[in-house]
């Protein structure tokens, strides 16, 4: 038996790397199997792959020659594919034989903690990207999709938000994950500063304003949270007042949004160019 890929502690190169190189280094011996014709192909490891999709991507058939460069191929491909993070070939005197180790399945994709989203649209989002139940496991995936939780978060303003993200193993080669949410205290505006004014003050500027900082009511208008939404709205509102006054090259030149060590005060800096 001829082994033509077999695993390597090689952990600082992509695994489809690893398998090509290993393929190269076996390829290499003397000992590595001449060219030969294939009279049967076996596919050996498959839990969830059909059979057939292992075969759509062999560059060699039943009655073919098989060479060192198609099984480079073939392992390259087989890892192309997402489904398998362990690849090798071995020959049985005429009979291939194709190993794969199968990447675990999503079993299910839980979210706790989480008040300020409906968890039917957190699994929606995060499926759109990859990460849902039935889909095959990426940590990598995983990892973007918590900090795409994240960035949601610091969006409506929850700057003190912490994520864990856990990744537990189920029967079946499948995993389960949970995201465990602690979104904290929402930030509050404790400071609006508008600079660059000058045929109006920063106090008349300030009213145009939705946001604002803490007062009697925003407890109940929440007028006192920040969120890039309403930041938007403001730079609008801003522009309006002013190009309805006759000022057509009014333009906001920056806006500073900077946040307290603790997480609990935001002070927002407006640079506006009256024209």
């Amino acid at each position: 038996m001829k082994l033509y890929s077999e695993r390597f502690p090689l952990p600082t190169f992509p695994r489809h790397l690893i398998a090509v190189a290993a393929f190269a280094l076996c390829s290499g011996y003397a000992q590595a199997a001449d060219p030969f014709t294939v009279k049967d192909i076996r596919v050996e490891g498959i839990q969830r792959t059909e059979a057939g999709t292992v075969f759509s991507y062999l560059p060699v058939r039943v009655g073919e020659t098989f060479t060192d460069d198609k099984g480079a191929a073939a392992i390259k491909a087989l890892y192309a594919t997402g489904f398998f993070k362990d690849v090798r070939i071995e020959v049985e005197g005429d009979v291939l034989v194709v190993f794969v180790e199968e990447r675990p399945a999503i079993a299910s994709v839980e979210f706790s903690g989480t008040k300020e989203f409906d968890k039917e649209q957190l699994t929606k989002a995060l499926k759109q990207i990859g990460v849902g139940e039935s889909r095959i496991f990426d940590k990598a995936l995983v990892d973007k999709a918590e900090q795409e939780l994240k960035r949601q978060y610091l969006s409506r303003g929850l700057y003190g938000v912490l994520i864990t993200t856990t990744v537990t193993p189920v029967e079946r080669n499948r995993v389960s994950i949970n995201f465990a949410v602690d979104e904290g205290d929402v930030s509050r505006i404790k400071n609006i500063n508008i600079i660059g004014s000058k045929a109006y003050s920063e106090k008349e500027l300030i009213k145009q304003l939705s946001l604002r900082t803490p007062g009697w009511f925003t407890w109940y208008t929440k007028a006192d949270q920040y969120s890039k939404q309403k930041l938007a709205g403001d730079i609008e509102a801003l522009k309006s007042f002013y190009q309805n006054r006759g000022y057509i090259e009014m333009q906001i030149e920056s806006t500073q949004v900077s946040i307290s060590p603790d997480k609990k005060d935001i002070y927002l800096t407006i640079n506006i160019n009256e024209g």
